[in-house]
């Protein structure tokens, strides 16, 4: 009776170990679409997935290059803008998201590391040092431009694909969420003053 017990206590403990030391397996390579009951076109999605990998990748790197300037902000506007940066790094966050699981429900595969990133996107990489501010805003600003421009085009041909959802996600989505976002941080290069003399 004791040797039975024994012996179901190590196979629970046989069954209970993590089976951690595995060969790593691909399982779809990049660039590939898994066929899918979507009513679409091979094509349209594989046009689609290229498109989304890019508006993913300059997103992803967006979405850093928000965290960087607000770590590294400075002068008197501090404050505002450190916690400006912030609310526009979470809202980019959210769409990494977003973008990323459109391609997998596509087929696809969507691009997901630094490295691969760096490869892909189209976003003037800043230097490591700290830069003053409006250099931040106007790098921000242009990758605004450049996520904007590939978003309005990817719609327009995701429209003429007919891929309806793709479309909706670049115009509800992505373009939705990066207009009002230039618009908070243009404001920031205005060159008003805080205060002013009357005569």
């Amino acid at each position: 009776m004791a040797k039975n017990t024994a012996s179901a206590a190590v196979n629970a403990n046989d069954e209970a170990q993590p089976q951690y030391n595995v060969d790593y397996k691909e399982i779809q390579p990049y660039g590939t679409l898994k066929k899918l009951p979507l009513a679409l076109e091979e094509n349209a999605r594989r046009q689609s997935v290229e498109i989304l990998n890019q508006v993913l990748a300059d997103t992803i790197t967006i979405r850093d290059l928000y965290k960087k300037h607000h770590w590294q902000m400075s002068g008197a506007t501090f404050y505002q803008l450190h916690l400006l940066l912030d609310e526009h790094y979470k809202v980019q966050s959210e769409l990494v998201d977003t973008i990323a699981e459109r391609i997998m429900a596509l087929g696809g595969i969507s691009v997901a590391m630094p490295h691969d990133v760096i490869e892909l996107t189209r976003v003037p990489r800043p230097p490591k040092g700290r830069e003053d501010v409006p250099t931040q805003i106007a790098r921000l600003l242009e990758a605004h431009e450049i996520i904007l421009r590939e978003s309005h085009e990817g719609a327009d041909a995701a429209d003429e694909s007919g891929d309806d959802g793709t479309n909706d996600l670049l115009v509800s989505d992505v373009i939705r969420a990066n207009e009002p976002q230039v618009w908070f941080l243009a404001e920031h290069l205005a060159e008003t003053q805080l205060q002013r003399r009357d005569k």
